[in-house]
């Protein structure tokens, strides 16, 4: 955990064809490879910490599990706000645990993530998630990074998009007139 704050967009892809290419010659390189990502968030059966704004995540990428926090974001341009994480050794036992403690699985999604680092700036990161409503750019630092990134990549910030996978996938079961469940890969699952 590089910052407390996490700030960062969304950036729809509409055809991610040639975005690897386009992200090298803005000077990106592949930080880290493409890994499958299953996540899973906890809650209570009340939903008390989703009502309050606050996320508590569990994910499985590759062979390493992460727990993850987060709080009520601040209002503006960006999506801001604290977030604390950190890596587990057993998923399977720490989920276990959760559910012990109250909470309750309430939301799983799966995508692929590739990351990539500026040569030059390697404290701000691009990932490029393929998940199962389509392909998103995430741009995660300070702002003016942010919206000179976007700019340099060909994107304003009209593109941006602050809402979580979740809120994009009930939206996207909505506009298709299909109930919501989990966000997964139907090949997959």
């Amino acid at each position: 955990m590089k910052n407390a704050t996490e700030t960062e967009v969304k950036i729809r892809l509409s055809n991610s064809s040639g975005i690897s290419e386009r992200l090298q010659a803005a000077g990106f390189s592949q930080s880290v490879q493409r890994l499958f990502e299953s996540n899973t968030l906890y809650d209570t059966p009340d939903r008390s910490l989703g009502e309050n704004g606050m996320l508590l995540r569990l994910r499985h990428i590759g062979e390493k599990g992460v727990i993850t926090w987060k709080g009520r974001g601040d209002p503006g341009p960006y999506k801001s706000r604290p977030e604390l994480e950190t890596t587990v050794d057993s998923i399977e036992t720490l989920g276990k645990i959760l559910t012990q403690l109250g909470f309750q699985p309430v939301f799983r999604y799966e995508k692929f993530r590739t990351e990539f680092v500026h040569t030059r700036n390697g404290s701000a990161v691009i990932t490029l998630d393929e998940t199962p409503i389509g392909d998103f750019l995430e741009l995660e630092g300070p702002g003016e990074w942010i919206d000179d990134t976007a700019k340099q990549l060909g994107f304003s910030p009209q593109d941006y998009v602050l809402e979580s996978y979740a809120r994009l996938y009930v939206a996207d079961c909505e506009r298709c007139g299909l109930q919501p469940s989990d966000m997964v890969f139907a090949s997959l699952s």
